[in-house]
C-alpha cells in the first residue's frame, strides 16, 4: 500500500468487525486445476458493506473473462464443466494484465473507503482462487496486489460450521439461499451467491449475540 492509500480516517464498523481487513468475495473459472500451469479464464468479485446496525451485505460486483496467458494449459474436460467458449464472439475477454489492475483497483477503493489495511479473499475452497490470484499477480509482474497473501476467509469451512455443508449450492439451500444449478460455474454467479451464504453466517452470528462480542462484567 502506497502512502496516499494509506488509511486517513477512522475505521469503519466493517474494518472494526475484521481486524482492519477488507473481505472481498472472490469466483474464478480456469483451465484445470494447477495455478501455475493452466489459464485463469473468469474471475469476480463482490465488494461488500455494512450498515450501521453491523449488517454485511453485497454492494457491488466486478467481472471480467480472461484471455489465457501465453503457452497456458487448457483441459477440454474444464471447458466443458464451466461452459466455457473460448471462441465465441460475445466472450469480450481481456488479458489478464489489463483486467486484474482494473480489478485491483476496485478493492483498493473500497479498502481505503473502510480505512482498512488490505483486502481478503472470500471464497468457496478459497485457496484454490488465492493461489491463481497469486500466480497470476506474480505472471503479470503486478506490484499492487491489494489482497493477503496467504489469509483468507473459506465459505466451505464455514458453511460445515454453521449449515453441516460443504457444497455451495448444498449450502445455499440450506440456508434458503436461492440456487440455480443452471447459472453455477459461471464466475459472476457463483461469487454472487458465496457472498450471500458469507454475509448471511455473519450476519447470523451477529443475531445470536456473537458480534459485538460482550465484555465481561466480571462477576
Amino acid at each position: 500500500m502506497t502512502p496516499a492509500e494509506e488509511p486517513t480516517g477512522p475505521k469503519s464498523l466493517l474494518a472494526q468487525r475484521f481486524r482492519g481487513f477488507l473481505p472481498v468475495v472472490v469466483d474464478l473459472e480456469s483451465g484445470g486445476f494447477n495455478a501455475r500451469t493452466d489459464a485463469l479464464l473468469e474471475i469476480s468479485a463482490v465488494i461488500l458493506d455494512m450498515d450501521d446496525s453491523g449488517v454485511l451485505k453485497p454492494v457491488e460486483t466486478h467481472s471480467f473473462h480472461l484471455d489465457p496467458f501465453e503457452g497456458a494449459n487448457i483441459e477440454q474436460s474444464a471447458l466443458d464443466f464451466i461452459g466455457v467458449d473460448l471462441e465465441s464472439p460475445d466472450r469480450d475477454a481481456l488479458p489478464e494484465e489489463i483486467a486484474l489492475p482494473e480489478l485491483f483497483r476496485k478493492v483498493r477503493a473500497a479498502v481505503k473507503k473502510h480505512s482498512c489495511t488490505r483486502a481478503v479473499v472470500v471464497a468457496h475452497n478459497a485457496h484454490f482462487d488465492l493461489g491463481f490470484i497469486n500466480a497470476a499477480v506474480e505472471r503479470c509482474g503486478i506490484k499492487r496486489n491489494p489482497f493477503h497473501p496467504f489469509s483468507c476467509f473459506d465459505t466451505a469451512s464455514l458453511a460445515g460450521l454453521a449449515y453441516g455443508q460443504t457444497v455451495l449450492a448444498k449450502a445455499c439451500q440450506v440456508a434458503g439461499i436461492e440456487f440455480d444449478n443452471s447459472s453455477a460455474h459461471s464466475a459472476e454467479y457463483d461469487a454472487e451467491k458465496t457472498a450471500e451464504l458469507f454475509c448471511g453466517i455473519v450476519n447470523r452470528w451477529r443475531e445470536l449475540g456473537g458480534w459485538p462480542l460482550q465484555e465481561s462484567s466480571g462477576e
